[in-house]
């Protein structure tokens, strides 16, 4: 029997975690008067969270394989500890606050691949995951839109408060949906340790898998980072460009809704895939030849609609591959999509002063990951 139920509390300890990584990315100078830092160190507020991830990505994963429910119980209870001690006054406890919602956040989205195949039979796995993506990402919208109300130094406490009650709340549903076993955890025998490292890294698939997903990540993360100063030479302001980011989100989570599901029960993975590609790179082209309000409106929201449930396809692809490894490759591909979001973004702030070069340079890297699409097609078949 399907347990949607741990779904749904899934999705929403999922956006839990976003909504907490993002908190002070729109209410960046209204927090820096808060607490009396500067904006960049505000700034490491969000930036801890990519670097603890690259850190932790493969032991939370091998975590997951040993004790799936308690490791997800435990980046449950320590997302909504994180919350709580960000109430505390003073950047310290702000930062401490973070890192302990960064560390939770490896085992929770790690765990997306097993909710779906421990508590879905095959033929909703898809659909699952797919749900579970959309939550995350729905978590950047709500974000998002919190800063918008509390946009004063007088609002940060406010705001935090309010987080912290959503973080507890979610918290402890998804601790009360976890409490009886997984209907169809039997069907996999977790690997452990070290081992289930090797199983994963040994998959042709799933290491084809992780190279698939470093660019379109990067690319993701560095239009999330620099779309504003990117556009501002066309004479997009500040306020629009973060309009711009929220429609980028929306068209993803929508997409994250329906394209997956629509690509695994055709088995059209692979050709969406490469549409997603494509699409990327014509609007990353159409960015750099032609910037404007206009034009950056369609291509952000063609690349929401191309790059997002791109995610959820590659998962769905490695729970499929990955067997008793799960938790660990599941790791391994969000390890190797933050690390091209790190690197890639690295790349694009160094160019934020030639808009069009960088633009063109995302557009390049989409075109050159295509061909591991082709060898990708017969890993996936099996």
């Amino acid at each position: 029997m399907a347990r949607w139920s741990v779904v749904v509390g899934y999705a929403l300890l999922g956006a839990v975690t976003q909504v907490l990584w993002i908190t002070y990315a729109p209410v960046t100078d209204a927090a820096a008067s808060y607490y009396g830092v500067s904006d960049a160190a505000i700034g490491w507020l969000a930036n801890v969270f990519p670097l603890l991830y690259v850190l932790l990505a493969v032991p939370a994963g091998m975590v997951l394989d040993r004790w799936f429910r308690g490791g997800l119980a435990l980046g449950a209870v320590l997302a909504a500890a994180g919350a709580r001690v960000r109430l505390a006054p003073g950047y310290g406890w702000a930062l401490a606050g973070q890192l302990l919602v960064g560390v939770a956040q490896p085992l929770v989205l790690n765990a997306i691949t097993g909710v779906a195949s421990r508590n879905l039979p095959p033929e909703h796995r898809a659909t699952g995951i797919a749900i579970g993506s959309a939550g995350t990402f729905a978590g950047l919208i709500v974000g998002f839109g919190l800063g918008a109300v509390f946009a004063s130094p007088s609002g940060i406490r406010p705001l935090l408060a309010v987080q912290a009650g959503i973080a507890v709340a979610v918290g402890l549903a998804v601790l009360v949906v976890l409490r009886r076993p997984a209907p169809f955890a039997a069907e996999r025998a977790a690997a452990t340790g070290f081992g289930a490292l090797r199983l994963a890294l040994r998959d042709p698939g799933i290491r084809r898998l992780c190279a698939l997903v470093f660019v379109p990540f990067g690319v993701f993360v560095s239009l999330s980072t620099f779309l504003q100063p990117l556009l501002e030479p066309a004479g997009v302001p500040e306020a629009t460009a973060g309009l711009l980011l929220v429609a980028n989100v929306v068209a993803g989570v929508v997409g994250c809704a329906v394209v997956p599901v629509f690509a695994s029960r055709r088995r059209l993975e692979v050709t969406v895939m490469g549409l997603a590609l494509a699409v990327t790179a014509l609007a990353c082209v159409a960015l750099a030849t032609v910037p404007g309000l206009a034009v950056g409106f369609v291509a952000v929201i063609a690349l929401g609609l191309a790059l997002l449930p791109a995610l959820p396809i590659v998962l769905e692809l490695t729970e499929r591959r990955a067997g008793a490894a799960e938790g660990t490759a599941t790791g391994l591909i969000w390890l190797s999509g933050n690390l091209g979001g790190l690197v890639l973004a690295a790349v694009v702030g160094v160019l934020v002063e030639a808009p069009p070069v960088a633009f063109l340079l995302l557009a390049a890297l989409s075109v050159l990951t295509m061909p591991l699409l082709r060898s990708l097609r017969p890993a996936i078949q099996r």
